[in-house]
């Protein structure tokens, strides 16, 4: 945990000062056991913290119990700038979705759209992972590796033909935007800090006709080779080569 997030319910008091926000909280449960038990940090010693969707900066300990660490924080840095990719995947299996999540969350990634495709198992779309609050779980967990503070936005779409059809062209309309598949012809497309859109498909990479339908909304081809990567390797070096 390099950063620890403040959320509104963890607040007992705020203020304001010249220098920013000044909150007293309280953090427990998961966070509250990694800053004693693997930081092995007590009263009077620093911490780096951040609101949710807020400010970062510093906090103080004020005190400790067995279940909850007491901080005075001051928050006077902006979180880092986002990613400018949006990243649509379609949807992994439940075990990888949490790594992926918490990858291209660390990442910058401000917007990520689940979707449906042939190779997709229907079971996935009914995975407790996929409830909103384990979502969440993953999203903080990759803010926390990231230094950052700002949520990710996570749209499911779980028909592919209509996200294809009348979705996705709205979406990257006037935008750079790129399908990723295996093939022997290596692109070198870069977004260059330009919001730009990123699909990438299951294992294996989409069908032929998906490819088509991505490519007919305005994606254009992007390969890394002809080798077939896990999920959680090509989002990382996707998302560092357009980067």
């Amino acid at each position: 945990m390099n950063l620890a997030l403040i959320q509104d319910t963890d607040i007992v008091s705020r203020s304001s000062d010249a220098s920013g926000d000044v909150l007293l909280a309280s953090l427990t449960g998961r966070q509250h056991e990694h800053i004693v038990n693997i930081q092995k940090l007590g009263p009077g010693r620093e911490l780096q913290v951040g609101l949710i969707n807020g400010n970062m900066g510093r906090a103080t300990i004020s005190a400790q119990d067995e279940s909850s660490t007491h901080i005075e924080v001051c928050l006077t840095l902006a979180p880092p700038k986002p990613n400018p990719i949006t990243l649509v995947l379609a949807l992994p299996r439940p075990l990888m979705l949490k790594r992926v999540l918490q990858t291209a969350t660390s990442l910058g990634v401000k917007d990520i759209h689940l979707i449906h495709s042939n190779k997709v198992e229907k079971s996935y779309w009914q995975s407790p992972q996929l409830n909103d609050e384990e979502l969440h779980e993953q999203l903080l967990l990759g803010l926390e590796q990231g230094v950052d503070t700002v949520l990710p936005h996570i749209h499911k779409h779980q028909r592919f033909r209509p996200f294809a059809e009348d979705i996705l062209p709205g979406l990257v309309d006037g935008k750079k935007a790129f399908v990723a598949h295996p093939s022997p012809d290596a692109d070198t497309a870069q977004c260059q800090q330009e919001e730009c859109y990123l699909a990438i498909g299951p294992e294996g990479g989409f069908t032929e006709y998906e490819v088509e339908k991505l490519q007919d909304a305005g994606m254009q081809p992007l390969s890394l080779g002809p080798r077939i990567l896990r999920v959680e390797t090509a989002v990382p070096v996707l998302l560092a080569k357009l980067s």
